[in-house]
C-alpha cells in the first residue's frame, strides 16, 4: 500500500454525455486500486447538469434573465420568463423521468399540455400531416409513449439550454460547452482570457461543486480527463478551483483532447492550472507521476508527460518505458459514480445516435488501438491508435460479470477504434458458454470475416448494433484512403448483420481530397440502395477534416491537396486547412446529403432520383439502379 493519506481523485469534467459516465475515470480508478493506491472518482459533468436542471437552478437562471431588459431578451428567454411557474413545477419531475425513476410521467408528457413547449418545439409542426395528425407518429409509431416523452422532455431541456445561451453564456451547449476556446486553438490566449474573466452563473455552480468534492475527498493528486474540446474549459475551471483550495494538491490533465490536440504544447501558462499533462494511454504516465511525487523518480524520468521546468519553460519527459500490458491494468470500476442519476435524452431521431444518449452503458474495450491503422483520414500515427493490443477474452468477460454485480446493469458499449472479428467471435462464444445475459454494441470494420454465421453468433450473445465506416461509399476513394473495404463487400457484410437482427450504422464522409461532384452523387445512390435493400438502418454524413496526425496531413501531395500555412502553435493543433485541386464546393452538397439520409432512415424517398435531394444541379448517377441487389444475389 502507498503511504497513508495519499489519495488520487479522478474527475469527469463538463460537458460530456449525460446518459453514462465517460469511462476514463473508471479505468484509471480501477488501475490505481489494482496497484494498491487509494483512488476515488467523481462525475462533475452529471453533477453540474443536475444542479442546473433543477428548481434551484431555474431560479438562478431567471434571476440572470431578469437583468436583461425585455426588449433585448431572446425568444427562448421571453418564453421562459412568461411561463416560469410552469417550468418550476415540471423540471424536477421531468428530470426524474429521464433518470428512469418515474416512467409513468411519460403519459402526461405525451398529452402535450404538461411541460411548457417553447421555440424548440416549433419544428415538430413541420411533420403534421394534411389531416392534422400526430406530428411524431412518423418517428415513434402509435405505441412509443416512452420514446415520444423522452424526445419531448429533451426539447424541454434544450429550451432551457437556449435561455442559458441568451442570458448567461453564448458558448453554452449541453455537451460542447465553450468548444471554440479549445478546438485547434494555436494559442492559449482565448481560454486564458475566459478563465480570468468574471465568473458566470455556470462557473459559480461548477466552482461550488468542485469545492464540495475537494472537501469530501481531500486528495493529494487530482486527475482530470478532457475527452473533447467542449470539456476543456470545464477541466481548466476545475483545476483552477483545486489550486485555490490547496496549492499543494497536484493536478494532471489527460484524455482524448490532449492526445490529439496538445502534442505541440509549449505555453507555460497551462501549468498554472495543471502540474502535468500526459499523452496517450494513461496508466504508465500516471504511475510514473505517483512515483515522482513519492520521491522515487526524478521529474526528467516521467513517461510521456509535459511539465514546467525550474526555468519556467515547458518540458517533455519520456523515459521510454513500455506501456503497462492490458492484462495488468485491473478492471474499470464505477464505484463512487451516481449510476442511478444519469439522464437519458433523445435529441436526434437517428436510431444509432440514440444509443449514445439514451440508456446507461458500461464501457469496455476488446482491444487497445486499431488492428488496421491504415485509414488515411485517421490519426493512425499516434501511439494510442497505432499500438494494438488485444484483451484476454476470458478476463474481459470476468470484468463484465464484475461490473454487472457492481452496477446492476447489463448493457455494454465496447469503445474500440475497430474491434477485430476474431476477438468478437471469441467474446461471443465466451458470453454464450457462460450463459451470461448482456446487451452490447461495438464499432467494426465491414470485413468479409463477418460472415452470416458469425453475425448470428454475435446476435445470440447479445449484440444489438454495430457501427462502421463506409466513408465516401466510392471504391476509388476507399482505395485511395486505404480503407481496406469496397462498397460491394460492405453491402454483403452489412446485410449479414441486418439479417441477424443487428442494427447497422454507417459513418459516411464527403469532401475527401479529389472527390468529385459525380462521386458524391454516386455515393448517395449507393447509400440509397443500401437502405432500400435493408443493409443499413442508420447513417450520418460528416465533412472530411484533415488532421495533422493523419496520413493525409503528413503527406498532402499524395492526396492532391496543399496545406494552408499554419500559425505558430503553442497550445492546440489538430485540424489543418487545405486546398483541394478538384475545386469542388462540398458545402453546397451537404444539405442534400443530410436531407436525403434523414429521409432514408425513415423509409421515405427511397424510390426517388437522388438528384432531387440537392438544391443545385448535379449530374445523373453512374451507379446502376440494381447494383446492390445484384451484389446480394450473387454472393
Amino acid at each position: 500500500m502507498k503511504k497513508a493519506g495519499f489519495r488520487v481523485l479522478s474527475i469527469i469534467p463538463p460537458m460530456a454525455q449525460l446518459n453514462s459516465p465517460y469511462p476514463a475515470t473508471a479505468y484509471l480508478t480501477g488501475f490505481l486500486r489494482f496497484r494498491g493506491i487509494e483512488a476515488v472518482q467523481e462525475d462533475l459533468n452529471i453533477a453540474l447538469a443536475l444542479r442546473l436542471f433543477s428548481s434551484s437552478g431555474l431560479k438562478a437562471i431567471k434571476k440572470a434573465a431578469e437583468k436583461i431588459p425585455p426588449g433585448r431578451q431572446g425568444a427562448s428567454t421571453r418564453f421562459f420568463c412568461s411561463r416560469f411557474n410552469r417550468f418550476m413545477s415540471t423540471i424536477d419531475p421531468v428530470i426524474a423521468f429521464l433518470q428512469g425513476k418515474d416512467p409513468t410521467l411519460a403519459h402526461r408528457i405525451c398529452v402535450r399540455d404538461f411541460i411548457p413547449e417553447g421555440p424548440r418545439f416549433s419544428k415538430l409542426e413541420e411533420f403534421i400531416d394534411d389531416e392534422g395528425g400526430d406530428p411524431l407518429s412518423w418517428a415513434f409509431g402509435s405505441l412509443g409513449v416512452q420514446d415520444r416523452a423522452k424526445h419531448l422532455a429533451t426539447l424541454f431541456l434544450n429550451d432551457i439550454a437556449d435561455v442559458m445561451k441568451e442570458t448567461i453564456d453564448p458558448r453554452f451547449e449541453l455537451v460542447r460547452y465553450a468548444e471554440s476556446l479549445a478546438l485547434s486553438q494555436p494559442t492559449f490566449d482565448p481560454l486564458d482570457e475566459s478563465l480570468s474573466a468574471p465568473p458566470t452563473l455556470l462557473d459559480d455552480m461548477l466552482d461550488g461543486l468542485a469545492m464540495e468534492t475537494l472537501e469530501k475527498y481531500r486528495p493529494s493528486l487530482v486527475l482530470i480527463s478532457a475527452p473533447f474540446p467542449g470539456s476543456v474549459y470545464g477541466a481548466f475551471r476545475i483545476a483552477k478551483t483545486v489550486k485555490t483550495f490547496d496549492k499543494k494538491i497536484r493536478t494532471v490533465l489527460g484524455g482524448g483532447f490532449v492526445n490529439t490536440e496538445l502534442r505541440s504544447l509549449n505555453d507555460s501558462r497551462v501549468f498554472e492550472f495543471f502540474d502535468f499533462v500526459c499523452l496517450d494511454t494513461g496508466e504508465r504516465p500516471l504511475l510514473s507521476i505517483v512515483e515522482h511525487l513519492e520521491g522515487k523518480r526524478p521529474v526528467e524520468k516521467l513517461s510521456r508527460t509535459f511539465f514546467r521546468g525550474a526555468d519556467g519553460r515547458v518540458k517533455h519527459a519520456d523515459a521510454g518505458e513500455p506501456d503497462i500490458p492490458f492484462v495488468e491494468t485491473g478492471r474499470p470500476t464505477y464505484e463512487g459514480l451516481p449510476i442511478g442519476d444519469y439522464i437519458s435524452v433523445l435529441d436526434m431521431l437517428n436510431p444509432m445516435h440514440r444509443l449514445w444518449s439514451d440508456g446507461r452503458w458500461n464501457k469496455l474495450t476488446v482491444a487497445r488501438g486499431c488492428y488496421w491503422h491504415r485509414c488515411a483520414f485517421c490519426d493512425v500515427t499516434l501511439d494510442y491508435i497505432r499500438r494494438y493490443e488485444p484483451a484476454d477474452i476470458s478476463a474481459l468477460v470476468d470484468q463484465m460479470e464484475q461490473i454487472i454485480a457492481e452496477t446492476g446493469q447489463r448493457g455494454f458499449h465496447f469503445v474500440d477504434e475497430a474491434a477485430p472479428p476474431k476477438l468478437l467471435k471469441a467474446l461471443a462464444e465466451e458470453i454464450t458458454k457462460r450463459g451470461l445475459i448482456v446487451t452490447w454494441w461495438v464499432n467494426v470494420r465491414f470485413e468479409k470475416a463477418f460472415t452470416s454465421a458469425l453475425c448470428r453468433l454475435l446476435a445470440e450473445s447479445g449484440c444489438v448494433a454495430v457501427t462502421g465506416g463506409l466513408e465516401t461509399a466510392s471504391d476509388r476513394l476507399l482505395k485511395l484512403m486505404e480503407k481496406g473495404v469496397t462498397v460491394e463487400q460492405a453491402a454483403r457484410v452489412t446485410k449479414a448483420f441486418s439479417e441477424a437482427g443487428i442494427m447497422v450504422h454507417a459513418y459516411l464522409m464527403y469532401g475527401f481530397p479529389t472527390q468529385t461532384v459525380q462521386e458524391t452523387v454516386d455515393a448517395l445512390e449507393n447509400v440509397r440502395q443500401l437502405f432500400e435493400a435493408g443493409c443499413i438502418q442508420s447513417g450520418f454524413f460528416h465533412r472530411f477534416a484533415c488532421t495533422a496526425h493523419s496520413p493525409v496531413g503528413r503527406a498532402p501531395k499524395d492526396f492532391g491537396i496543399t496545406l494552408e500555412k499554419m500559425p505558430a502553435v503553442s497550445f492546440a493543433m489538430n485540424d489543418v486547412g487545405f486546398t483541394d485541386r478538384s475545386g469542388v464546393d462540398h458545402e453546397t452538397l451537404a444539405r442534400g446529403l443530410n436531407k436525403a439520409l434523414y429521409n432514408f432512415m425513415h423509409g421515405i424517398g427511397l424510390e426517388e432520383d437522388v438528384r432531387s435531394w440537392f438544391d443545385i444541379k448535379v449530374p445523373r448517377t453512374n451507379v446502376p439502379g440494381d447494383r446492390i441487389t445484384r451484389v446480394l444475389k450473387y454472393k
